[in-house]
């Protein structure tokens, strides 16, 4: 075979290679209304969202908070949902960062993190980390409120 036979025959067996190998990627983006519901001192506080966007729903839980120099680090986990049947489960790290001047009031950002095997439906061996941000309320805690913006990309 000649040299340059040889060469485009090799190429071949790589781009073959590599496409069957490709990631297949999922944008997520939208926005998301959460709920939160205290279940009393010492115990989770429940998320309960609605969500626009590449999920449509989710639930959580505030597992834990620790007060920083500018306001707040919450160990959460959350449930996402699609309409078409697919589902993971994230364990996140939530910085609140105060709002100078607004009492009760936060900054947050949010990075969820896919567990391994959590997925579900049409979003079974999706993995990978996303982020959100935006402002929530604390001043009742009888009616929490917040409004939020996720982005990023899982793969399979």
């Amino acid at each position: 075979m000649k040299l340059m036979q040889k060469i485009l025959a090799a190429t071949g067996l790589v781009l073959a290679a590599s496409t069957a190998h490709a990631a297949e990627c999922l944008d997520m983006g939208g926005v998301a209304i959460p709920n939160f519901f205290s279940e009393g001192k010492g115990k989770p506080v429940v998320i309960s969202a609605t969500l626009m966007g590449t999920v449509t729903n989710a639930a959580g839980k505030i597992l834990a908070q620790r007060v920083t120099e500018t306001g707040l680090e919450m160990d959460m986990e959350h449930y996402f949902g699609r309409s078409d049947g697919g589902a993971i489960f994230t364990r996140d790290r939530g910085v609140l960062t105060e709002i100078p001047g607004k009492e009760g009031r936060y900054m947050i950002e949010i990075t969820y993190e896919v567990q391994e095997n959590m997925s579900r439906g049409t979003l079974e061996d999706y993995s990978g980390t996303f982020r959100s941000y935006g402002l929530v309320d604390l001043r009742d805690p009888d009616d929490l409120q917040g409004l939020v913006r996720y982005s990023g990309e899982l793969c399979k």
